[in-house]
């Protein structure tokens, strides 16, 4: 469907409060920062502010659906064949080769974690994110697998997965942070997913496998 001028109007004003608001955040810092502040940068009204951007914690960490999402997405669209455990580590595998940005690979990735890390607010906010990636995610598996609402495993299977990526993403985190070259930590974090997957058992790797027809 072709984006109309209203709804092109309003994703590029959601665009230009964002990237107002993160560059100064990334100058001064998250606390340092009000939201009065970002909407007389971005010369909008601070009402105008809220109505993209329910919590200031919003502003800076606007891809959270994307986030919550992106686990439950890897496992719907798994091959046949495929299990839900195959299809997540394929699918982080290719990012991580590929030196993705989804994944933190990015020159100045540093700046964006000492933000978040120099904040609470922040930090709480992404912690609440990762709960709610491994509930939508169970949610997803037992969808997929037509599990019993008392099946214990889908949530079983959600939490050792949401912990891969989320290991993953602070090893990433980490090496960045500490100055390393995307490249490089590229590399590391391969094998990283490798010793991961050694880790997981028969029962979670064979875990939801789209049927071959």
């Amino acid at each position: 469907m072709t984006e109309g001028l209203r709804e092109r109007k309003k994703r590029r004003t959601r665009q230009l409060i964002s990237d107002v608001a993160t560059g100064l955040f990334l100058e001064r810092g998250f606390d340092a920062v009000t939201v009065a502040e970002v909407a007389e940068a971005a010369e909008v009204a601070v009402n105008t502010v809220y109505n993209y951007f329910p919590a200031k914690e919003d502003l800076f960490l606007d891809r959270s659906a994307a986030l919550v999402e992106r686990l439950s997405r890897y496992v719907r669209g798994r091959d046949k064949g495929e299990s839900a455990a195959d299809a997540v580590l394929r699918e982080l595998r290719g990012e991580v080769e590929a030196v993705s940005p989804t994944v933190g690979l990015m020159a100045g990735y540093d700046r964006f974690l000492r933000v978040v890390h120099g904040a609470d607010a922040l930090k709480s906010r992404l912690w609440h994110l990762q709960q709610e990636q491994l509930v939508h995610l169970a949610t997803t598996l037992r969808e997929e697998t037509g599990a019993a609402a008392d099946d214990p495993l889908p949530t079983l299977v959600a939490g050792q997965l949401n912990w891969v990526h989320t290991a993953l993403a602070d090893a990433i985190g980490r090496e960045m942070t500490a100055g390393r070259a995307p490249a490089e930590v590229s590399r590391e974090a391969l094998v990283l997913l490798d010793e991961m997957e050694d880790l997981l058992g028969e029962k979670v790797l064979n875990y939801a496998v789209r049927p071959p027809a």
